[in-house]
């Protein structure tokens, strides 16, 4: 009389091959294609490229960051930073950071609506409302920002420090202290033309 477990392993064994195990099958992940840019208006402008190294065992390991400024000249702004291998990978990463982290500034006439002092680590920045015909009075990256913000009339004075990393970030810190006069109106309970000095 035959044993009914021994049939099945001896079934077992003929239908695999000795020493290997059956194959696996598995599927390639899907790969999802990122899109270059969200916002096909937006323009961008590269304010700083770095070579950074990594000393390892084996010697230095070189790659790049970018540091990207995208802006719409309506009044919204964003900036990123991207590292990667090569710069042109640097700068892509970078500018789909900017492009999620975007700011609203607000406009009143071209100009910014008040005085506001922005601040981070070792930059410090002060900006004024200007008249028509002033134009933006700032240099390197914070030009550049005001530019893509869609302001045309700013004075600013840099205070302290001018490393572009520092500078950026300060100047957002400013723009978002900004506030228009229908907000300051809406927060007083008051109208607009009496939050107006002109």
């Amino acid at each position: 009389m035959v044993d009914e477990k021994e049939v099945k392993n001896n079934d077992a064994k003929e239908a695999a091959p000795e020493g290997k195990k059956p194959a696996k099958t598995r599927r390639p992940s899907p790969k999802k294609k990122r899109p270059e840019s969200l916002n096909p208006d937006l323009e961008e402008r590269v304010v700083a490229v770095n070579r950074v190294a990594k000393v390892v065992k084996g010697g230095r390991r070189f790659s790049f960051s970018a540091l990207i400024i995208v802006g719409d000249k309506k009044g919204h702004v964003g900036f990123g930073l991207g590292k990667a291998k090569e710069v042109p990978e640097a700068i892509r990463k970078a500018t789909q950071a900017a492009e999620k982290n975007m700011i609203n500034v607000p406009i009143d006439g071209g100009t910014i609506p008040h005085q506001v002092l922005g601040e981070f680590d070792a930059g410090k920045i002060l900006f004024k409302p200007a008249a028509d015909g002033t134009g933006i009075k700032a240099a390197g990256a914070c030009r550049s920002i005001l530019e893509l913000a869609g302001v045309h009339n700013v004075l600013t004075k840099s205070l302290r420090g001018n490393n572009p990393h520092n500078v950026v970030k300060a100047t957002f810190q400013a723009l978002k202290q900004l506030r228009s006069p229908e907000q300051i109106a809406k927060v007083r309970g008051i109208e607009v033309k009496q939050v107006r000095l002109k």
